[in-house]
């Protein structure tokens, strides 16, 4: 279960690959005004595979986690649409609720793919996640988020999602005109892939399980440390 041939990441990268079994973090950099790019998601994962054209990861179930919570506490998604990416925000450790997700990366590609499954393995759907292509460092990948999703289900359909954020988003600052041009052409490009069948959607992931002898990933201290190509 290979992805295909994928354009290799260059400055910040790790110079070798991690083993099947090792924890890393993988993690989404806050793009709000004047926050600085710090890390506001931060999820614990183990390496399933880390060869030259993928990073395959599983977050387990019960994995404590980092995520941005508004300033009181509360939840992101009960903040209107108009101000939700201007409301102050922190973040809180929270654990992942529900089964595990599976996700897959090639290098350079601005996207990740997650597996979805229900209660008894019952496979559920794919998840385009667009994001900017993750810089490896020694602790793990980081990332930005770039709000518009696909879903892709077992028929080979799929649909965008999170169109009304994504428009929000640019409303706010978070992203200028060509900016959002760019991860449009990018949400389409991943449609060509789905519409082609291409890898990893045809590579059988849906099919994997993760090794029972693996336990879940402790989430550090220092989830939030700056890595050492980022202070150079």
């Amino acid at each position: 279960m290979k992805g295909t041939d994928g354009a290799r990441s260059t400055r910040g990268t790790r110079d070798t690959h991690w083993a099947p079994g090792e924890h890393i973090l993988w993690r989404y950099r806050d793009q709000a005004p004047g926050v600085d790019g710090r890390v506001h998601i931060c999820r614990p994962v183990t390496v399933v595979e880390d060869t030259e054209d993928l990073l395959a990861v599983w977050m387990a179930p019960g994995t404590e986690c980092v995520k941005p919570v508004l300033a009181d506490g509360g939840a992101v998604s009960r903040e209107p649409l108009a101000t939700r990416y201007t409301a102050e925000r922190t973040t809180a450790r929270a654990h992942w609720s529900g089964e595990g997700v599976l996700k897959l990366a090639r290098p350079g590609d601005p996207w990740s793919v997650w597996l979805f499954w229900g209660p008894g393995w019952d496979f559920r759907n794919w998840y385009v996640n667009l994001e900017t292509p993750r810089v490896r460092w020694d602790g793990g990948v980081d990332s930005e988020d770039h709000f518009l999703d696909i879903a892709v289900y077992p028929d080979r359909s799929w649909t965008w999602l999170d169109e009304d954020e994504f428009a929000q988003a640019q409303r706010s600052g978070l992203m200028s005109p060509e900016e959002a041009l760019g991860v449009r052409s990018a949400g389409l490009a991943a449609a060509e892939l789905i519409s082609a069948w291409g890898a990893p959607f045809s590579s059988g992931w849906q099919d994997w399980r993760p090794d029972p002898s693996w336990c879940v990933p402790v989430l550090p201290e220092d989830w939030d440390r700056t890595p050492a190509y980022m202070t150079s």
